[in-house]
């Protein structure tokens, strides 16, 4: 079973046997209820997926599967081909020593036999000890491009890896996969805050599974929506990969500048980082789905893209320079205050804005002179944002801005006034105490 990305567990699902009896698994981790919460019953069933994934419950439809798209699945997890009535259909055995059940896969389906042999096969699957089989089925499911990392870490006792290695390793797949789905929402050399809940949102439909032996961890990017990610991805690996030789032949940072356009930037050279750190080195390697086909610009078949600890230093002065070298960025964005703090009863004073638009982040803090100041603390009291001008500063990861100019209160609907004010009548203690000097 495959969790989304962004559960805490970030991988398999499997419980074990609580001596109840065979498969018997003992239910999640249930919190306590909040003070003043009412529980819920317990019904110690999972919520169900939801997305792409939300009818993939149980083997795929045999009527539904292309059966070049098995057969083109049970190439790519190392699945062997044992000849086959020719023009009918082939037998396919598991990787490694070939013991265990073979498949029978149909050529097309043309075959008269064709869901019935289709049947078999997927069931074949669902109850192999292979561990290929889960992501067999898994492709077949959705149609999904797959990314696979892989760390070269020293074994553990059975050939396993501690469980920090195993945490970095996963750790540092969600950090490059958020760098690919921030690069789709604008080439920066560093993001920052910007753009981060839509890009986190955008990776809500992806799912994973670790490798036996826990070095490796394959996600599945779903083609709709997540192609975006992956071809971004594709590009901006391959350009990293080349900036690094490059600084590592010349030591010019020169190739980093035009390689973010393909997509690389401080988060991304700080994901590899991650991946690379304690290990004798790592590969990236992608795989789109049969069902869809490569995209335009890509190879049909990419290489794994390596990365050694030898090109540390070059992906560290690289991710140093993308957070020196980001500028700011001039914005006129609409806030709700939720903050405010001076140190006396006049002067300047620094207010805490939720960003409602002209920014891609949640909020920002602002520098404002007693006027500006003033007409922020009454624009809050009546329920109303305000609209303000300055510079989004890289420093920080574009949470602060300077230069603000233009402080004036925007008339909202009915509605929002009401949950304006409501945040600050349930909060008024709060904002009491946030107006003295002890704050921040």
């Amino acid at each position: 079973m495959h969790r989304p990305i962004d559960d805490p567990g970030f991988g398999d699902a499997r419980g074990e046997g609580d001596g109840a009896g065979r498969g018997s698994v003992p239910p999640p981790y249930r919190p306590h209820p909040a003070p003043g919460e009412t529980p819920g019953p317990w019904t110690g069933i999972p919520a169900p997926p939801v997305g792409p994934w939300a009818d993939t419950q149980g083997t795929p439809d045999p009527g539904r599967v292309d059966p070049r798209v098995l057969g083109a699945l049970l190439a790519r997890h190392g699945w062997r081909r044992r000849g086959g009535a020719v023009g009918r259909y082939s037998r396919w055995t598991p990787p490694g020593s070939g013991t265990g059940t073979s498949l029978l896969v149909p050529e097309s389906r043309a075959f008269p036999d064709c869901e019935d042999l289709l049947g078999e096969a997927l069931t074949a699957l669902a109850h192999s000890a292979t561990p290929s089989a889960r992501e067999v089925l898994t492709g077949l499911s959705v149609p999904s491009d797959e990314i696979r990392w892989w760390r070269d870490v020293p074994p553990g006792p059975a050939g396993t890896v501690p469980w920090t290695v195993q945490e970095q390793l996963r750790s540092a797949a969600r950090q490059l996969l958020l760098a690919g789905a921030l690069a789709v929402r604008a080439r920066a050399g560093y993001h920052g805050a910007r753009h981060r809940r839509a890009a986190q949102a955008s990776l809500e439909t992806v799912v994973v599974g670790a490798a036996p032996g826990g070095r490796g961890l394959t996600a599945f990017l779903p083609v709709e929506p997540g192609r975006p990610i992956a071809v971004r991805l594709y590009h901006a690996l391959y350009a990293a990969r080349e900036a690094v030789d490059y600084q590592r032949a010349t030591g010019g940072m020169e190739a980093f500048d035009t390689a973010v356009e393909a997509g690389v930037s401080r988060e991304l050279t700080e994901a590899l980082v991650a991946l690379v750190r304690g290990t004798e080195g790592a590969r990236i390697a992608l795989e789109w789905a049969p069902a869809a086909g490569a995209p335009e610009g890509c190879a049909a078949r990419p290489e794994p893209v390596e990365f050694s600890p030898g090109d540390l230093p070059a992906l560290r002065e690289a991710s140093a320079r993308y957070l020196t070298d980001e500028p700011s960025v001039p914005v006129r964005l609409t806030g709700a205050v939720v903050r405010m703090r001076r140190s006396g009863p006049r002067g300047e004073g620094i207010v805490r804005l939720r960003v409602l638009g002209g920014a891609e982040v949640p909020h920002v803090r602002v520098a404002l002179d007693e006027e500006a100041y003033r007409t922020a603390g009454h624009a809050h009291l009546v329920g109303l944002p305000i609209r303000v001008v300055g510079r989004l500063e890289s420093r920080g990861g574009f949470r602060r801005l300077t230069d603000a100019t233009g402080v004036v209160p925007v008339q909202v609907d009915e509605t929002e006034r009401d949950r304006l004010l409501k945040a600050l009548h349930e909060n008024l203690d709060f904002f009491e105490e946030a107006c003295g000097p002890e704050e921040e």
